[in-house]
């Protein structure tokens, strides 16, 4: 079929909006990465846009000599790691759980956790309570409470609904129990939408840093959020880090944007595997079909 005139010059001006609406998107993150690859004279004078001006490592060199640098990084991977398999475990089974019918108090539950979304015992209440469980200065204050999303679990429930119930009805008639059918047949066709739960709690996890800042009192403890944050606050400075006089003023110049591309970069290189899942997984679990 031929394409008519019109099409074609509605495809031509569709490509030039979309490469403006890309560039304008991808701009600031451009910007932040030339930034942090500048000298310290061309980021004050404004003169830095997408293209490094002035090439500069040092932030980089000053951060990476830090061995307490490598050792927050280690302990972000870990908290990261543990944290997001332990909130998809307990997601999992709370959101297979409700989205049975058959459950009883399957709507007291339901508005329980919907409940907890909006009202929280604050943030006293809740310091206390990691505290006299003994769970301070410990991997567990940041992974254990608040490990269930409810806007998370409330898309894997939809998901769940959305199952066909024949196919838990065979599994059940060739033997299985609850557990397993929930392994064998719906873990396995929820690829999608979970693989798009990993990628939000792993990224939950490794942005986080106030929990850290709460819990968490000794260095070694920390993760690469708080020691980036600390740099960026001059609470460590570069001093600590094995920086001279003379690099203290084009850390400063440069430390937000290194800091930004340090901690987007892992999972930058995590997001292109599972991009392909993340808008299935949206739709399946947000749509009533």
């Amino acid at each position: 079929m031929q394409e008519s005139k019109s099409y074609k010059v509605f495809k031509v001006f569709n490509t030039i909006f979309l490469l403006l609406v890309v560039f304008i998107t991808l701009y600031p993150f451009l910007n932040v990465v030339a930034q942090s690859f500048s000298s310290e004279s061309y980021i004050n004078s404004g003169k830095v846009s997408i293209i490094p001006r002035g090439f500069n490592v040092e932030t980089y060199k000053t951060i990476s000599r830090d061995n307490m640098f490598w050792t927050n990084y280690k302990n972000t991977i870990i908290y990261t790691v543990v944290g997001t398999l332990i909130s998809m475990f307990m997601t999992t089974i709370f959101a297979y759980a409700i989205s049975k019918k058959r459950l009883m108090g399957r709507k007291f539950w339901t508005m329980f956790a919907v409940f907890t979304m909006f009202f929280s015992g604050g943030l006293i209440p809740n310091y206390v309570l990691i505290n006299s469980l003994g769970m301070n200065n410990t991997m567990w204050a940041l992974v254990v409470p608040g490990a269930i999303s409810i806007y998370n679990m409330l898309i894997m429930k939809s998901f769940f609904e959305n199952m066909p119930e024949e196919l838990e009805e065979a599994a059940a008639i060739d033997g299985l129990n609850t557990y397993g059918i929930l392994l064998r047949i719906i873990l396995p066709l929820s690829k999608a939408v979970m693989a798009t739960m990993v990628l939000f709690y792993a990224v939950g996890h490794w942005n986080s840093w106030f929990p850290a800042f709460l819990y968490l009192d000794k260095k070694e403890l920390f993760p690469v959020t708080i020691y980036l944050r600390n740099m960026i606050a001059g609470a460590t400075g570069g001093a600590s880090a094995g920086a001279s006089a003379d690099n203290l003023t084009q850390i400063s110049a440069n430390i937000k944007s290194v800091t930004m591309v340090l901690t987007i970069l892992p999972i930058l290189t995590i997001y292109p595997f599972v991009q392909r899942y993340f808008v299935t997984g949206i739709m399946l679990g947000s749509v009533k079909q």
